[in-house]
C-alpha cells in the first residue's frame, strides 16, 4: 500500500482535476491512465532501443518513427506547460488513436482501449502537475506502481461512483486463496469490471508458485495465455487492462464482449478457474442471450443466466468461485430450482460461504454468499460445506470502518482442512451437509436450512408471592399527602 509523500501527491492531483473542472471520477482516472500508457510506449520503445545497440542491429518496427520523437514521454515531459499541453493535445492523443495493432507484441489488447482516447484535461498548468507527479513513479516497481493504481481505483468507491465495480479486496482475496491458482490455469472473470480478480489471482500466483516468473514456458502463459476478462463498459475494460499492465502483467486478454449474448458462444469449455462478482438484480430479453444459455435456464435473470454461463466456460474439472445473491440460494422459480440441482447432481457443489449482509455497503445491502464449485459434467457431490460469516474485519455499517472481528481467516483454514469438519454440530458456524439431506430439501442451498440454533437454558422458577396490607398501604399514602399539604402551607 503507498504511504507518505506519493499518496499526498496523488490525493493533490486529484484534488486538482477537481478544481480544475472535471468531477467524474472515472474521467479523472481515464485520463491518468491514457498517462500511464504514454510513459508506458516510451519505456518500451527505449528498452528496444536499447536491446539493438547491444546487438548491433536497427529496431525492428519502432514504435515512434524519426518525426513522431516529440510525442515521447521523456522529451514532452520537460517542455513548458503550453507546448506541452499543445504537443499532447494536438499530436500524441491522435497518435494513440492511430495506434491499433501497430503495438503489436507488447499488447494489441491495450492499443484496442485506446481507439477512442479522448483528451480531456482542461488546462496547461494541470496537464504539467500530473505528468510532474506521474514521471516521479517508479513504474518499474511493480508492486508501487499496482498499489498506485488500486489507490486510484480505491477513490471511485470512495466517491461514491462506480462502487459496483469494486468487490472488496479481502473478499476478492479470499475466493483466490481458497482456489489456488496453479501456474498451468487459465483463468477467466466474464464481467470483469476494474480485473480486481485477475490482479488477486497474479499476485497469488507470483507469490505461491515463483516457477511461473522463471520457467519459460509458465512465463509466456502467465503473460500471454492465463488472464481473460471480459465487459461490455468500454471505460471499465480500458481501466482493467491497465490495472493489469501496472500489476506486471504484458498482455492479458481483456475485451469487449456481453457475457451473455449468443455471440459469446466460442469460448466453450476454455477456462480451469472462473473468479466472478457478475452482476445482480439486471434482466435481458431472451432474443439476445445464447441459446444454449436459456436450455439450462429459462429466464431473463442475469444471476442465474451468468451461473448457466460459469458451467459452459469451463473445462472438465475446472472450478468455479461467484459471488451471488441468496436468492438464488432458495429462489422457487423452475430455473432457480434447476441449476441448483444442475449443480448438485450433475457438477461437484463444493461450499456455500454465506457473506454478512453489510458486505458490499453502502453500494447495496443485499445478502450475498460465495459458491464453490467443479465442473465433472458426471456429478460428485458428496459433501457441502458451509461456512457463516459473521465478521470480515470491517464494520457492517456505510462506513465500513476496520474492526477487530474477522472470520476470514477461519474459513480459509477449516477450508483447506473441511474433511475433519465432518463431527461439527450444526450449531457451529462451519459444518458439512450431505448431499441427501440437500436432495430432501429440494436442492435449497441456504445455510438456515441446515444450521440448527442453540439455546440457553434457563432455570423455571414460581412467580414472586406479593402480599400487600392494603389498608397498611392506604394509612402511609394518606399520611404523605398530610406532611406534604403542611409542607406547601
Amino acid at each position: 500500500m503507498i504511504t507518505g509523500d506519493l499518496r499526498n501527491r496523488i490525493d493533490s492531483v486529484w484534488d486538482a482535476f477537481w478544481s480544475g473542472g472535471i468531477s467524474n471520477p472515472l474521467e479523472v482516472i481515464q485520463q491518468i491512465t491514457y498517462l500511464l500508457f504514454i510513459r508506458r510506449l516510451d519505456d518500451v520503445a527505449t528498452r528496444e532501443e536499447n536491446k539493438a545497440r547491444r546487438i548491433g542491429r536497427p529496431v525492428e518496427d519502432p514504435i515512434f518513427s524519426g518525426t513522431q520523437q516529440a510525442m515521447r514521454w521523456h522529451v514532452f515531459k520537460d517542455y513548458d506547460p503550453e507546448r506541452m499541453f499543445t504537443t499532447v493535445s494536438n499530436a500524441v492523443f491522435p497518435f494513440l488513436r492511430r495506434l491499433g495493432a501497430q503495438i503489436g507484441g507488447d499488447g494489441s489488447t491495450y492499443a484496442e482501449h485506446l481507439k477512442d482516447a479522448n483528451f480531456t484535461i482542461p488546462t496547461p498548468a494541470l496537464l504539467s502537475k500530473v505528468v510532474g507527479m506521474l514521471d516521479d513513479v517508479p513504474l518499474e516497481n511493480r508492486d508501487t506502481s499496482g498499489d498506485l493504481y488500486e489507490y486510484l481505483l480505491s477513490k471511485l468507491a470512495s466517491a461514491g461512483v462506480n462502487g459496483q465495480f469494486r468487490t472488496p479486496r479481502h473478499i476478492i482475496k479470499l475466493m483466490v486463496e481458497m482456489t489456488d491458482p496453479k501456474p498451468t490455469d487459465v483463468i477467466c472473470d466474464p464481467a470483469c469490471g476494474t480485473a480486481g480478480f485477475l490482479v488477486a489471482a497474479s499476485e497469488y500466483v507470483r507469490e505461491a508458485h515463483p516457477e511461473s516468473q522463471t520457467d519459460p514456458v509458465l512465463r509466456r502463459h502467465f503473460h500471454r495465455e492465463m488472464f481473460h476478462g471480459f465487459d461490455f463498459d468500454s471505460t471499465m475494460l480500458r481501466i482493467g487492462s491497465m490495472n493489469m499492465l501496472l500489476h506486471g502483467i504484458e498482455s492479458p486478454d481483456i475485451r469487449y464482449r456481453d457475457s451473455l449474448s449468443q455471440g459469446a458462444a466460442g469460448d466453450s469449455g476454455r477456462y480451469s478457474l472462473i473468479l466472478a462478482n457478475p452482476p445482480f438484480a439486471g434482466s435481458l430479453d431472451y432474443e439476445s442471450t445464447a441459446k444454449d444459455l436459456l436450455t439450462t435456464a429459462r429466464t431473463k435473470k442475469t444471476e442465474l443466466l451468468f451461473l448457466a454461463l460459469f458451467l459452459r466456460l469451463l473445462e472438465p474439472g475446472g472450478r468455479a468461485a461467484v459471488i451471488v445473491p441468496d436468492g438464488v440460494l432458495f429462489g422457487s422459480t423452475k430455473a432457480h430450482k434447476s441449476l441448483r440441482k444442475e449443480l448438485v447432481e450433475g457438477q461437484k457443489l463444493d461450499a456455500v460461504v454465506k457473506l454478512p449482509s453489510g458486505v458490499f455497503k453502502p453500494y447495496a445491502g443485499v445478502s450475498t454468499a460465495i459458491l464453490f464449485f467443479t465442473k465433472t459434467e458426471s456429478g460428485g457431490t458428496d459433501d457441502v460445506w458451509f461456512y457463516d460469516v459473521k465478521a470480515d474485519g470491517f464494520s457492517l455499517d456505510d462506513k465500513r470502518n476496520p474492526v477487530d472481528a474477522n472470520d476470514l481467516p477461519d474459513v480459509l483454514k477449516r477450508w483447506r482442512n473441511r474433511d475433519a469438519e465432518k463431527d461439527r454440530k450444526r450449531t457451529e458456524q462451519s459444518f458439512l451437509v450431505p448431499k441427501s439431506e440437500i436432495v430432501e430439501q429440494g436442492y435449497d442451498l441456504s445455510l438456515n436450512r441446515y444450521k440448527e440454533i442453540e439455546y440457553d437454558e434457563v432455570e423455571h422458577r414460581p412467580p414472586l408471592e406479593i402480599i400487600v396490607d392494603i389498608e397498611k398501604l392506604d394509612a402511609e399514602i394518606a399520611d404523605g399527602v398530610a406532611e406534604l399539604k403542611a409542607m406547601l402551607g
